[in-house]
Parts: structure tokens; sequence; C-alpha cells
């Protein structure tokens, strides 16, 4: 859901000449800017020297809930997964700005007694060892989906269809936890083309990020 709300804004940013969408299934939509590439093992860029090459920032959105996984394969998911890609994309482009999907209430510690919370902190601060140019991590709470978005999760999206008429109200009343597909998708555009003060951003940040 998240990737659908960055990919919209990155196809109707005026100054993003190019949008490589990789996953590991193509996210079927066509537009001159797009190029959509389907890679069924995310764990090996072995080959993907080329693809990688000349990047100026990887939005990074993949991601999937803890529940029912033991935390080895939770952690393969969320920190190998991710340090596979970090780590050809910093060879292949070490100038390119990188902005990691992370969660509020991590535990960058990585020695709560919440799982996910513990092995997300240990993502983001893997990834802030490798000493990317830019390094932003972003801690969203609640994301509203805008602009016809919807979760592929059912519960989700009768979640969503719900909310949806409060989420102004919500925004307003708990800023630090509440935000929007468009909003983070228009944070990610503006920290790399201007930076900002934090290297991680809460919910009010992805906000003030994105105005």
């Amino acid at each position: 859901m998240i990737g659908q709300g960055v990919l919209r804004e990155c196809l109707a940013a005026e100054d993003v000449t190019e949008v490589v969408c990789v996953g590991r299934t193509a996210v079927g939509q066509t537009h001159p800017k797009l190029r959509d590439v389907a890679r069924p093992n995310l764990f090996d860029w072995s080959d993907a020297d080329a693809l990688l090459r000349g990047v100026d920032a990887c939005f990074y959105c993949l991601g999937v809930s803890s529940g029912g996984m033991s935390e080895a394969e939770y952690s393969r998911v969320t920190v190998d997964l991710t340090l596979a890609l970090a780590t050809a994309l910093k060879a292949a482009s070490p100038g390119a700005t990188f902005v990691f999907i992370s969660g509020a209430g991590t535990d960058a510690t990585e020695k709560g007694s919440t799982m996910w919370a513990r092995v997300k902190g240990r993502a983001e601060n893997t990834l802030k060892a490798m000493g990317f140019r830019q390094l932003f991590v972003f801690r969203p709470g609640y994301i509203q989906p805008m602009d016809g978005i919807a979760s592929k999760t059912t519960s989700y999206r009768w979640m969503y269809a719900v909310l949806a008429p409060t989420y102004p109200v919500l925004k307003r009343l708990f800023p630090r936890v509440v935000t929007s597909t468009r909003q983070v998708g228009l944070a990610m555009l503006n920290v790399t083309r201007r930076g900002f003060p934090k290297d991680t951003l809460e919910s009010d940040d992805i906000n003030l990020a994105a105005g």
C-alpha cells in the first residue's frame, strides 16, 4: 500500500525522469517514466549492476507483518532482504539516497521485549552504519490510503474504509502517529531533494517534510 502511494507521487513529479519499480511481481502499470521489473529472488542482486547504476534514490517500501513468524523468519525478510539490496545499490550508485520504511515504536536499542520492534531496529542500525550519502528512516504509525490506493489485506481495506471520513480529525488530534500514502510519497521525494534535519522521521516529521 505504501509502495503504491510512493510510486504515484514519483510518476507525478516533474523532476523525476525515470522510476524503476522492482518487486517479486510486476506492478502492472504502464507509464512513460516507469520501468517495471519483476525479480522473483530479491536476495540475489549479483546480476543487477546495470539496473542499479545511476540511481539517485531508493525508496524501500517492502515489508511484511510479523504475525505468525519466528524472529529468524522475520529477520530474514526485514533485515537480510533489505541489506541485500542496500549493499548492491551502494556499490553501483554510491551517491544514492536510501529511504527505509520502518514503523512507529521501532526499538533502536534492539533489546526490548517486542520482537518486530527489535528486528526493525536492527535493520535501521545496520543501514545507518553503511555510510550512504543520505539515509532516512521513516517511522509512520497509522497511514491513510489516498487516491484510490487500497491495501491487499481484506481486513485492512475494511478498516481504512471505516476510518477514511475521520482521517482529518485523526491527523489533527494525533499528528505523531497519523499520515497518508500521499504524504509519505511526497516526503520521500522532498528529503531526497533537500535533506531533512533528522535522519529518523516520525509521522509528524513525515507530514512536515511533505509540505
